[in-house]
């Protein structure tokens, strides 16, 4: 049977590594919808700003993260949330419209995913 910290630990890592991705996707991109009549240089202040905040969420779930996983099956599964992250932010924030070549990246990811948890 499985501890609660067995369970807890893997699930607090993905939170926490959602929360990173929302940051750093906004320190991304944001910018050029917000900012982008402003000087490339207050965009990369804000950025930088943001990006802050993400490594507060990015090192914690890493550390926590690498206690049960191998360091590249938290590199898919950042890869993985990375874009579970983007695709609504690109649609939903920036307008952009839905493109099917989301669904076959997610595909591809998927089956990195396979590879790097398989037993």
């Amino acid at each position: 049977m499985s501890s609660p910290s067995q369970f807890f630990g893997p699930l607090s890592f993905v939170g926490l590594l959602v929360l990173s991705n929302v940051f750093m996707t906004f320190a991304w991109y944001a910018h050029l919808k917000n900012l982008s009549s402003k000087p490339w240089w207050i965009a990369v202040l804000v950025s930088w700003s943001i990006a802050l905040l993400e490594y507060m969420f990015q090192v914690p779930a890493n550390r926590i993260g690498f206690q049960y996983f191998s360091l590249g099956q938290l590199k898919i599964a950042q890869e993985v949330i990375t874009l579970s992250v983007f695709i609504p932010f690109a649609i939903f924030y920036m307008g952009e419209p839905f493109k099917i070549d989301y669904v076959w990246a997610g595909l591809c990811l998927l089956g990195a995913v396979y590879f790097m948890f398989r037993a």
